[in-house]
């Protein structure tokens, strides 16, 4: 009589992430938010084209630096989970959950509520009741929330690539590079035809604009430099999907690297264009920048084609960050290091549903929460963590046997994971004297982290 096979009762992830898919998690983490949303801001804040564009600029540098360093935590930790896996190892547990903690509401679910938002605005070009400015307020100063149309699509485009993604990553794979490769064609067709094509003017890269911060320029030059970190977060993202990445010693280099380099060079062309397209003192405060520009390049007609397409590339975002955040949960939680629902895997998708689902609720939530407020908190966050743990690199090399060493990181060491401390730190010591409130939340955050892990996890009985 045959025996019977028999199933591992705890279905684990499956490696089925190839390169050009683990690219493409990376530039559509990258390109999104940040860059069809927060260049307005900057231009009332800094109030000239020069220095937004060595903002980001300074920002690329920033980026590579940070993926070239978690190029080698990467080769050497290949589990899914990012800066989890990275501090545990290096700091310990505790810190290891608070990284995990903040992921679900900063790294993951408060970006996914922006470009959620970014999306319902960028469709207002057509609906203008989408758009954020005309969301009802409720409440006053720090506790103020927007209730409105726009909130609600926002949600709704949440909850249809969370129940997507419950049903396994392959079919979710498939679905996100086609959308990459629909941003990228949509950008480089803004950036080439606006040059080509549209009624721009060069005059516009040396007029200034009129500042609306009244914070020191050199000052807020630093604290803009979140709005832009915003906008690059996810160079980091392949790693938190190491454990279903085919040769992840080959692939999560590569990957980090191509997706880095290729989304600096679509960001400055970008701005570029959007500057070239609308005088500085026009886009301030301007949300849906993309839309605006399109509009002054070729005019209404055209402008609601792109404005229509610049939507589907922050889908495209929202698609990605759904399904990355959760594989952090899902590696914390099967080390017991989060909380134990979160590493339930779906039998037949292999998926980790419960995660996927909590962190979709959260993300619902938060899209009540002013556009500004979301971008200094996520900005502020990630920055903590990920210098954390390029600093991580410094304590491996130092103490740990057998480290494999990347050679591009061994260029002029250790300038390269220095260099991205130091900046990054600098940004969150001013981004905490400006931005008060948004940065205070964020140190919240990671202080409710922390009594959650003393007096819920860490007391759990093993």
């Amino acid at each position: 009589m045959p025996t019977p096979k028999t199933q591992d009762p705890k279905p684990g992830l499956l490696r089925q992430i190839g390169f050009f898919s683990a690219t493409a998690l990376v530039i559509s983490n990258m390109v999104g938010t940040g860059i069809f949303a927060t260049t307005g801001f900057m231009a009332g804040d800094l109030g000239s084209a020069k220095l937004i564009l060595i903002c980001w600029t300074v920002g690329a540098f920033f980026a590579f630096a940070g993926a070239l360093s978690y190029s080698e935590l990467g080769i050497n930790f290949p589990s899914s989970g990012g800066e989890y896996v990275y501090l545990t190892h290096a700091f310990g547990p505790e810190w290891g959950f608070m990284t995990g903690w903040v992921s679900f509401f900063a790294g993951f679910s408060a970006p996914i509520a922006a470009a959620s938002l970014a999306f319902s605005d960028y469709l207002g070009y057509f609906f203008p009741v989408l758009k954020q400015s005309n969301a009802i307020v409720i409440g006053e100063g720090s506790l103020a929330l927007r209730f409105g149309a726009g909130q609600m699509l926002a949600s709704a485009l949440i909850a249809a690539f969370t129940i997507l993604n419950c049903f396994g990553l392959g079919r979710t794979a498939k679905v996100q590079n086609v959308l990459t490769s629909t941003k990228l064609a949509v950008i480089a067709g803004f950036v080439i035809f606006g040059f080509l094509a549209g009624t721009g003017h060069w005059s516009h890269f040396t007029e200034n604009a009129v500042r609306t911060s009244h914070v020191p320029l050199p000052t807020q030059f630093v604290v803009s430099l979140l709005w832009v970190m915003v906008g690059y977060s996810g160079w980091n993202a392949a790693t938190y999907i190491a454990e279903e990445v085919r040769r992840p010693e080959r692939t999560l280099p590569a990957a980090l690297a191509a997706g880095s380099v290729s989304v600096a060079i679509l960001y400055l062309g970008l701005n570029l264009v959007f500057i070239y397209a609308t005088p500085l003192e026009q886009m301030k405060g301007v949300i849906a920048i993309g839309s605006l520009s399109a509009s002054n390049l070729f005019g209404p007609g055209v402008a609601g084609l792109f404005s229509a397409l610049m939507a589907l590339s922050i889908v495209s975002t929202v698609s990605a960050e759904v399904t990355i955040g959760p594989r952090v949960y899902y590696a914390m939680a099967k080390n017991r290091a989060f909380f134990p629902s979160a590493a339930k895997v779906e039998p037949r998708w292999h998926t980790p549903v419960n995660a996927i689902l909590a962190q979709g609720l959260c993300a619902m939530v938060m899209t009540l929460t002013p556009f500004p407020d979301l971008v200094v908190y996520i900005g502020f966050s990630l920055t903590l963590f990920t210098v954390l743990s390029v600093a991580a690199v410094f304590v491996f090399r130092r103490r740990r046997e057998g480290w494999q060493r990347l050679k591009a990181l061994d260029f002029a060491w250790p300038l390269i994971p220095a260099s991205y401390i130091l900046v990054g730190t600098c940004m969150m010591v001013y981004g905490l004297i400006s931005q008060t409130k948004a940065s205070l939340t964020a140190l919240a955050t990671v202080g409710a982290g922390a009594l959650v892990y003393h007096y819920g996890l860490k007391a759990r009985p093993r």
